[in-house]
């Protein structure tokens, strides 16, 4: 990393309160050798919380901290290892589901698909709690899978699975890239190029938890100047990332407060109290004192069980639990009896909370006085510029060039991350469906299916999860969303039967009948969400002449308003006749299969008026006798019929609307020979010598007597 000196390794350890420089060279035995050490602290607040809050500030420290190295190795130092701050990292812990009902079994690319928009959807998040506009402004440095569950239940893998529900739990971690930006442009005013990048829990966990130890749960506990950053092992990996606003500074301050210190002396006697019993200072009004190591702390103790509680607070936190074990580094690590109040905290045995030096990281040799906590994370990012360095990738999609921190093994669906895609859009989403009722029942119409995305890397069929390399193109296209669901009744009727008939002599087989929302329509009309559909065969003989084209609306029976006398009146009747099997009938009569249907026109299209005259209307006298022992009625009036006030008879049709009128007049009383017009008696007798005998009531009468109801009339020949 040097000109001239090409396995010199130039580490960066930039904090809150110092800046470490290392100059380190491998050696023969596979370790590494501490040849250069420099430590500079910021004269200013350009760094809060690990982040560069004045670029140009530390750039100066840097440069500073560099030729200091240059000097004392006479090397030429041009590019430089480097670790972003742990107090920096997010984690998010999301769930995301998906509606799977109705599709076939999960794919593999399906399940990664779906651990993907968790994390995306836990970038949204993270954007949202920082104000940022922009979610790709975290990169995501890790995740893992801490549940899988199909339809509610957790379950061991999703591939291969069928439901109505999947859902996936991660735990993803984010680092801010303006962090990562901050530093380059530091280290750029520096005269310096970022070779190797990593993140400072994951730099000291590589020299103090190997990944052989990571199945156990480990708290590594980095206490710096502002801020205590947190970072945890489990199951195999790195599980969370945390950090605490409070850290060493917090005890300087209480020294301070508590002697009247200023800041610096107050530092220094923090730092006297891990290695000596008693501590010798002025305060700021020049009086000197000589305390125990014991009389200081109990002074401060207060603050120290607040720093002790604060950590372990957020250790169970991200935890859940109490960890098998805690690693304190860092200088504020050497606060006096904070490993004893965490484990007291965390109800551990004191044992299993230490702290660790540089000199528990085996792989260097020549760490000259290198031995303190405060050095591990330095020594690590070294280190990690060898076995664990993130570089640039420069990634083509779709003929856009990409630059991508490489903070682990990248794949496709990392690039499609990076660059903003929706990983939920990739598939095309199922059309809409449609629901309708067929004879009230309902009917689910599915919409079309989503096309697959089209990935390939290199020209190659690729999945989310297929590694990428520097320089490697990807094309990308989502998938299409699939149409709308659409319907015909004439798909939705099954094997409907058909009404066999016989018409006037002419066979028929005729079809169903289709109403949609109660309106007529036909097999082909197309349907629409909610639609009620009603399909049936034609029950009566109305509906019969309708599906024959028979039908015509005078068929119907019709109201004929009239008046007689003044007084209204109406009358039914219908200008056809129907008969079915025979047997007369009307239009609402029910039809069955192979029934017989006649149907034809009256003769006259109009009734008459003796059809529609009420009977109470008909004004007629007789004179009613007995002639001969028979009962005979001889008309004493005639009826006289106008309509419209024209003379007419009784079978003249009527006409909507007429007036008709019936007037009575009476033809006198009738005499015997009337009787002769109604009875077929003969006067005539083949028999001479005989005589005839007229009589009424039993009286002789003559052919002119007039006679009367009631009376007895007899004619015979004597």
């Amino acid at each position: 990393m040097g000109e001239g000196h090409s396995q010199h390794i130039f580490a960066l350890d930039i904090g809150t309160r110092s800046v470490v420089g290392l100059l380190v060279v491998p050696s023969p035995e596979g370790k590494f050798e501490v040849i250069g050490y420099e430590c500079e602290e910021h004269t200013e607040r350009s760094m809060l919380d690990g982040q560069i809050h004045d670029v140009v500030a530390v750039a100066e420290v840097i440069s500073r901290v560099k030729q200091r190295l240059e000097t004392k190795v006479n090397v030429k130092l041009t590019d430089v290892a480097v670790a972003a701050a742990g107090r920096s990292l997010h984690t998010q812990r999301i769930e995301v589901s998906k509606d799977i009902s109705g599709a076939g079994p999960i794919s593999h690319n399906d399940s990664i698909a779906l651990e993907l928009a968790a994390i995306q959807k836990a970038q949204r998040i993270l954007a949202k709690q920082h104000k940022a506009n922009d979610f790709t402004q975290y990169y995501c440095v890790g995740y893992s899978v801490v549940n899988y569950f199909l339809d509610g239940e957790i379950i061991g893998s999703l591939i291969d699975q069928r439901g109505n529900e999947a859902k996936v739990e991660i735990i993803a971690t984010f680092l801010p890239r303006v962090v990562v930006d901050s530093l380059i442009a530091a280290l750029k005013r520096a005269d310096l190029r970022m070779c190797a990048l990593t993140l400072e829990p994951i730099a000291a966990i590589n020299v103090l938890v190997p990944p052989t130890m990571r199945r156990l749960n480990v708290a590594l506990v980095d206490i710096g100047a502002g801020t205590s950053d947190i970072a945890i092992t489990g199951a195999g990996t790195v599980t969370a990332y945390g950090m605490v606003p409070i850290a060493g500074d917090e005890i300087t301050e209480a020294l301070s407060q508590a002697y009247l210190l200023d800041f610096p002396i107050a530092e220094e006697i923090k730092r006297k109290l891990s290695t000596q019993d008693t501590v010798t200072f002025s305060d700021i009004l020049g009086i000197e004192y000589t305390y125990s190591r014991e009389e200081v702390i109990r002074n401060i103790e207060t603050d120290i069980h607040n720093l002790a509680n604060l950590i372990s607070e957020r250790i169970l936190e991200l935890n859940g639990n109490p960890p098998q074990a805690v690693i304190l580094i860092g200088g504020g690590s050497l606060t006096p009896t904070l490993p004893s109040k965490i484990a007291e905290r965390l109800n551990l045995p004191p044992a299993r909370v230490a702290v660790r030096g540089a000199d528990a990281i085996q792989a260097f040799i020549g760490k000259a006085n290198l031995t303190g906590p405060e050095f591990v994370t330095p020594l690590g990012i070294a280190v990690a510029a060898v076995k664990h360095p993130i570089k640039y990738l420069s990634i083509h999609l779709n003929g856009e060039t990409l630059r991508i921190f490489d903070l682990k093994q990248m794949t496709v669906g990392d690039v499609l991350l990076y660059a903003g895609i929706d990983i939920k859009r990739l598939h095309g989403r199922p059309g809409l469906a449609m629901t309708v009722h067929v004879n009230g029942k309902m009917k689910i119409i599915p919409g079309g299916h989503g096309t697959a995305p089209v990935l390939l890397l290199n020209n190659e069929p690729a999945q989310l999860d297929t590694p990428v390399q520097a320089e490697d193109r990807i094309i990308f296209k989502p998938g299409k969303d699939g149409v709308p669901a659409s319907a015909k009744p004439i798909e939705l009727a099954g094997d409907t039967d058909t009404l066999d008939i016989m018409l006037n002599d002419t066979p028929l087989s005729l079809s169903p009948f289709i109403f949609i929302n109660g309106q007529e329509a036909s097999w082909d009309t197309p349907l629409k969400d909610r639609d009620e559909i009603e399909i049936s065969l034609p029950s009566t003989l109305r509906e019969v002449l309708i599906a024959a084209g028979a039908y015509k609306p005078e068929m119907e029976t019709q109201q004929l308003p009239f008046t007689v006398n003044g007084k209204a009146m109406h009358y039914t009747y219908s200008t056809y006749v129907f008969t079915i099997n025979g047997k007369e009938a009307s239009l609402d009569n029910k039809i069955k299969k192979n029934d017989q249907i006649l149907y034809r026109r009256h003769t006259t299209a109009l009734p008459t008026i003796e059809d529609v005259l009420p009977p109470e209307e008909r004004t007629e006298v007789n004179t009613i006798i007995t002639f001969n022992g028979k009962t005979v009625q001889i008309p004493a009036s005639e009826m006289e019929i106008y309509l419209d006030g024209e003379r007419v008879a009784l079978t003249e049709p009527i006409r909507a609307h007429a007036s008709i009128a019936v007037r009575v007049r009476f033809t006198g009383d009738p005499i015997f020979s009337d009787v002769f017009r109604y009875v077929d008696e003969s006067l005539q007798t083949m028999d001479s010598g005989k005589n005839l005998v007229i009589t009424i009531n039993g009286n002789p009468a003559s052919f002119q007597d007039v006679i009367k109801t009631g009376d007895v009339l007899e004619c015979r020949w004597e």
